[in-house]
């Protein structure tokens, strides 16, 4: 936005406004709005954790990142999972795991279950959309999941609304200068 000064000029954009608002804030509306700023934060991880207990999964929502499984899920469908222990795990169910050595969880389904008789579990599982199955993705001389390395269950998904998440990831500036106009709104937005 381009304001016109008293001497006919051009003053820079929107950060002089910020900056420019900021001055003109007295200490109680600037302290009103970071407090306003710090509860909008704590409620959004409040109901993190909230969504944690209810769910059972240390990761109740999760963005599908690749085209392994396709077409049931696409690059930037919203998962929502749950991962209650008492549940068994059977052969066709999708669900979200973890491996040893890899920080990012895989969507997969499962397409073998082998349980022993004393209870044990292990399972293994294969993208839709790939040839082999994750057998090469497991750590190394690890044949088969167990169900400490399960995140969670897909129970349900929006599709593509998680593109936003893959954009902020493939272009970080994109994502700090997305936050510093939120943050910047929520400073700086009047009550009526």
């Amino acid at each position: 936005r381009l304001c016109w000064r008293r001497s006919g000029g051009i003053r820079g954009g929107a950060a002089m406004d910020l900056f420019g608002d900021l001055r003109r804030m007295n200490k109680r509306q600037l302290y009103y709005q970071v407090l306003n700023f710090a509860m909008i934060v704590s409620s959004a991880l409040m109901i993190w954790k909230g969504l944690i207990v209810v769910t059972g999964s240390e990761s109740p929502i999760v963005v599908v990142l690749s085209g392994s499984m396709e077409p049931a899920f696409h690059r930037g469908d919203l998962l929502f999972l749950t991962n209650f222990h008492d549940d068994p795990i059977r052969a066709g169910e999708i669900v979200v795991f973890k491996v040893e050595g890899r920080d990012i969880p895989i969507v997969h389904r499962v397409i073998k279950v082998h349980e022993k008789g004393n209870g044990n579990i292990k399972f293994l599982t294969k993208g839709d959309n790939n040839e082999v199955d994750d057998r090469g993705l497991y750590k190394e001389g690890q044949n088969w999941l167990e169900k400490k390395d399960v995140v969670g269950r897909a129970r349900g998904f929006l599709p593509f609304v998680g593109m936003v998440t893959i954009i902020m990831n493939d272009y970080p500036k994109f994502k700090y200068a997305l936050l510093a106009v939120m943050g910047a709104y929520v400073l700086l937005k009047r009550e009526s």
